[in-house]
């Protein structure tokens, strides 16, 4: 089968549950797989203050924990490009299962490690870079077990990033509860049940079966993995809309959300206290939550030119702290930015999951994936000899007008503003 005809066997079952409402989105199993990514993303948001407690109580200070989490961050990235040909050479669900029960083994050595009080730096950098590796492979598999699991690819995406947005908005205050009532170890042994529970629903799962004439690589061997590789890269270069997006998208981590997050954090903290940056956060959090609904709503038949459009919502979040402005504006600007990103998250893994033909999709989930993470550490590193040099406040306004500028570049690419959703029944004809 030719990738045109297996984008057209997605686009007919997407015709076929366009106007069904729910029942094009739930059934058994993408409930099942809904209950994995949201019980997991719990999990991921309580990570952080695991570490931060868990370190700082053993006498380690803040570069320990930035180190920390940087191992993990580190291997992901470096990896998961790797972990995309491997997806799609095996079998997705055997993978997912698979690095979901090694990070149960991983967090739980980590429990373990925090409940004797034997805590050591280089121990739980290798763990975290354990468990990036498992993210590596985990992660390609997620963009092609969506459209297998749903009619509705765009609603499917809406529900899971709700999902994952109030879990987002629960992690952080669970985790902080359990250091409370139990220890840091608590945290660590909370967070691997939620791989346990991943790992149990992905089990049960029954994923089914690639559209007819798609199969997966096949070949033994570097020269058949460097092949696969090789292929990946070219599906992904010759659709001027998916390189450009992360072209562009490189742009936003370094300048925008990069700077963004440490110096929000540092700013708020200092001038209203850790209750502001936490009501700021929620906000940021619910926000999200209704970017995801809008986008069960809205249907449009250029969905990259409506995402990008949402984007310009994010020029008030940095705006409103650089300005100085008080905690009701931030919090509205973090809330309108949250909806806007949540927005084009799910316009953009729909545009992918529906664009690109299912034999190649997890290779090119990768590439998306790895471009789109590599420049925020970059852009992290350089928010505070940045604000040292020109003020937190000036760096967070330069940076809310580079989101503008980012979205204009978005709109100025025909390729990415003139796209066509695939899944013709589900907005506008298409073309």
């Amino acid at each position: 089968m030719t990738g045109t005809d297996a984008r057209h066997d997605i686009t007919t079952r997407e015709a076929r549950g366009a106007g069904s409402g729910d029942r094009a989105v739930w059934s058994r199993d993408f409930a099942l797989f809904f209950v994995a990514r949201a019980v997991a993303r719990l999990g991921d948001t309580m990570l952080p203050v695991a570490l931060a407690a868990g370190l700082l109580e053993h006498g380690y200070g803040a570069g320990a924990v930035g180190l920390a989490m940087a191992s993990t961050a580190a291997a992901f990235a470096g990896l998961v490009v790797f972990g995309g040909v491997i997806a799609d050479r095996f079998s997705t669900r055997r993978l997912m299962i698979g690095a979901d029960l090694v990070r149960l083994v991983t967090q739980s050595l980590a429990a373990g490690l925090f409940f004797a009080g034997h805590v050591v730096l280089w121990q739980i950098c290798a763990i975290g870079f354990v468990n990036g590796v498992a993210g590596a492979v985990f992660q390609p598999g997620v963009a092609s077990t969506v459209p297998r699991l749903a009619a509705d690819i765009q609603g499917a995406n809406g529900a899971i990033r709700i999902a994952e947005s109030a879990a987002q908005l629960a992690g952080p205050a669970v985790a902080g509860l359990l250091v409370g009532l139990a220890s840091p170890g608590g945290v660590f042994a909370a967070h691997a049940g939620t791989y346990a529970t991943s790992a149990l629903c992905l089990l049960l799962l029954r994923l089914p079966p690639l559209p007819e004439g798609v199969r997966a690589a096949t070949g033994r061997g570097m020269r058949a993995f460097r092949a696969d590789l090789v292929q990946g890269w070219r599906e992904f270069r010759a659709r001027t809309w998916l390189w450009g997006v992360i072209a562009v998208w490189c742009l936003y981590m370094i300048a925008v959300w990069g700077p963004t997050v440490p110096l929000v954090a540092t700013e708020v903290v200092q001038r209203h206290g850790p209750g502001a940056y936490g009501l700021v956060n929620s906000a940021l959090g619910a926000g999200t939550v209704v970017g995801g609904l809008l986008a069960l709503r809205l249907r449009p038949r250029r969905m990259l030119r409506a995402g990008a459009l949402s984007l310009f919502a994010f020029f008030g979040f940095p705006a409103a702290v650089g300005a100085g402005l008080g905690v009701p504006a931030m919090s509205a600007g973090a809330a309108v930015a949250g909806a806007g990103m949540s927005f084009w998250g799910v316009m953009w893994a729909t545009s992918v999951q529906t664009q690109v033909p299912p034999d190649v999709l997890n290779r090119i989930h990768a590439y998306d994936v790895a471009g789109s993470l590599a420049m925020m550490p970059a852009g992290q590193a350089l928010a505070g000899p940045a604000a040292g040099a020109f003020g937190a406040g000036h760096v967070l306004l330069m940076s809310a007008a580079v989101s503008v500028a980012v979205a204009v570049a978005l709109l100025a690419v025909p390729a990415i503003r003139d796209l066509v959703r695939a899944d013709a029944g589900a907005g506008a004809p298409a073309r």
